[in-house]
């Protein structure tokens, strides 16, 4: 039932995307075999459309002499469009009819069938024919009132043709079998019912044309045993000719929905190579790149944009799949193309005669990126395992210190190192419940907070743990007061993790630490920047800062900054890199407003 619903939701958008891109034409007139909606692009006069996603634009040199697509060249016809194409025709054939006429009537060539016995009758037919044909050829051009225009045509042909039979007696075997045609012709077109009345009437008209030749005391050309004939013959033709127009367009209708399911799997197939995260590039054997998706795009860089030849766009790719065409043998080590983009590059032929190459380019990223989630999934199940044996030795040091804290012969010295410890084990248990909180994907419990009390009170407890020698804290503040909204366990570690990191990374290695904190609003919001005036952060090494498990340190676990952000996430805040000009790093904290309401 996924799948079912995944494909509906597909050609949805696929029909979707259509009707953006200005495709607005009607159901009944959409091609059968539709190519699928790539981004064509002449290759050169002459040659093929090579269907290219993403826009790689092609290179003047880089022709291809190859036969144009049939398909694309000259896509079939809806029903309605075929029928008036049928029309048309059909008004060509009758100005033909009237042509022939005209010829007999006004040129020599009517005395090698007999002089016309009613010269000024036939003269005024053929004019009124020729007139009649012409305009009907116009009305049919106009695309509407497809049913109207075949029986007023098959009424002026039956009247023309008694009248000419009439007129021209010596004529008349052919004028019938020409109008045998056109009634026939006609039941193509029209509905049964419609068909056989326009045969009846012409039977009707040529038994009606013998009588009044008889009742002027003329002898006719045809006698009524074959009028009788040629009425048969038109029933029986319209007949014929009404099946075989029903079969053609029960045909026409059947190819229309097989079409439209075609285009419908065009679409979704170009939906899916497109959106894929891979890349997947087709390359010919003279290592042009014939196709290339989004991602393959993105992957190959500045290099690959407007560029058709993969040794221009990718010279190790190209490298690669030269040494591929060889041996066969797929190398698994990662590539680099472009400036950051690792992929690893894997080659399948497209068909077995050919010698086009389908690579598929695996973001390495993407790999680590899961590979990550698939660890901090671990970790999390890990944490939660581990929080009771990490709370059990703890609750047991908080209460032996309480104890400690009654007993009468502690020394006052020793009774502050003994609050000292209690503040350290409150804190840690504080820190295990917010790493569980993002195991857990637990929504923070904001408190309005003073921002500058709060840090002078954190500075001043941080300071109680750090040696001398590891550098110096202080806060700067421009207003007395700061409020804001925020989770304070939160807040105090993601300041801890930040201020560690000052201490250790932000010194030159003659002088201690210098970190500053300073507390003031970013536009109408709190915010706390954490400074330093050690080396600073490499620009290279700045977008990987805030991934998991990412550091520089042989002891590090590269989770701090990564704890620190999704914290910071879980209280509305953003935690970012601030560029410092003078040297040195920040790291900048942006509090809700203090009458900001948070997600539930």
């Amino acid at each position: 039932m996924r799948a079912a619903w995944a494909a509906g939701s597909l050609r949805r958008e696929a029909r979707h995307c259509r009707r953006c891109a200005g495709r607005g034409q009607n159901a009944r007139s959409r091609p059968a075999a539709k190519t699928p909606r790539l981004a064509l692009r002449r290759a050169g006069s002459g040659s093929a459309r090579v269907p290219i996603l993403g826009g790689i634009s092609p290179d003047p040199a880089a022709r291809l002499p190859t036969r144009p697509d049939p398909a694309i060249a000259a896509p079939p016809l809806s029903a309605d469009a075929a029928l008036r194409r049928e029309l048309y025709f059909f008004g060509l054939y009758r100005m033909l009819e009237a042509s022939l006429l005209a010829l007999m009537v006004f040129s020599p060539v009517g005395a090698w069938i007999g002089v016309a016995e009613r010269s000024r009758l036939g003269q005024a037919t053929t004019v009124f024919y020729l007139v009649a044909s012409v305009l009907l050829l116009g009305w049919a051009q106009r695309q509407r009132a497809l049913r109207a225009q075949v029986m007023v045509a098959t009424l002026i042909d039956i009247t023309v043709a008694t009248l000419a039979i009439h007129a021209l007696p010596l004529a008349s075997p052919g004028i019938a079998l020409m109008l045998l045609f056109n009634i026939g012709a006609a039941a193509l077109l029209l509905p049964l019912r419609y068909g056989l009345g326009g045969a009846a009437l012409a039977a009707l008209a040529m038994i009606g044309e013998l009588v009044w030749t008889s009742l002027h005391g003329n002898e006719s050309a045809i006698s009524f045993a074959e009028r009788i004939m040629f009425s048969v013959s038109f029933l029986a033709i319209a007949m014929l000719t009404y099946l075989l127009g029903r079969q053609m367009r029960a045909s026409q209708a059947l190819a229309e929905r097989r079409g439209l399911e075609l285009a419908d799997l065009a679409e979704i197939n170009e939906l899916i190579i497109r959106r894929m995260r891979n890349g997947v590039v087709v390359v010919d054997g003279e290592g042009r790149l014939r196709l290339a998706n989004e991602a393959a795009l993105q992957l190959l860089g500045e290099a690959g944009e407007g560029e058709r030849n993969l040794a221009v766009a990718a010279p190790e790719l190209a490298r690669r799949l030269a040494k591929w065409r060889e041996d066969g043998q797929n190398d698994d080590t990662p590539l680099r193309l472009g400036a950051e983009s690792e992929v690893l590059p894997r080659f399948a032929r497209l068909l077995a005669n050919s010698d086009a190459v389908l690579v598929f380019l695996d973001d390495t990223s993407m790999v680590s990126r899961r590979a990550e989630s698939m660890t901090l999934a671990t970790l999390g199940r890990f944490s939660a395992s581990l929080a009771h044996e990490i709370r059990n030795p703890l609750a047991a040091i908080s209460y032996a210190t309480q104890l400690l804290e009654e007993s009468r012969d502690i020394v006052d010295g020793d009774r502050r190192l003994l609050e000292i410890v209690g503040q350290q084990c409150a804190r840690t248990n504080g820190i295990v419940e917010s790493v569980l909180g993002i195991a857990r994907r637990e929504r923070a419990n904001p408190e309005h907070v003073d921002l500058v009390a709060w840090v002078r009170r954190f500075i001043d407890d941080y300071q109680q743990m750090l040696p001398p020698e590891s550098g110096t804290v202080h806060a700067t503040h421009a207003t007395a007061a700061i409020p804001a909204l925020v989770d304070p366990r939160h807040l105090q570690q993601v300041c801890t993790v930040l201020l560690q990191n000052a201490l250790h990374y932000g010194r030159l290695p003659s002088d201690p630490a210098r970190v500053t904190l300073v507390v003031h609003s970013l536009g109408g919001k709190p915010a706390i920047d954490v400074v330093d005036r050690g080396p600073g952060i490499p620009e290279a090494l700045r977008p990987r800062l805030f991934r998991p498990f990412y550091t520089t340190s042989e002891h590090g676990t590269g989770l701090g900054l990564y704890i620190a952000r999704e914290l910071c996430v879980a209280n509305e805040a953003t935690l970012d890199h601030v560029p410092v000009p003078g040297g040195g790093s920040c790291f900048r904290v942006i509090l809700p407003a203090p009458h900001a309401l948070l997600r539930a």
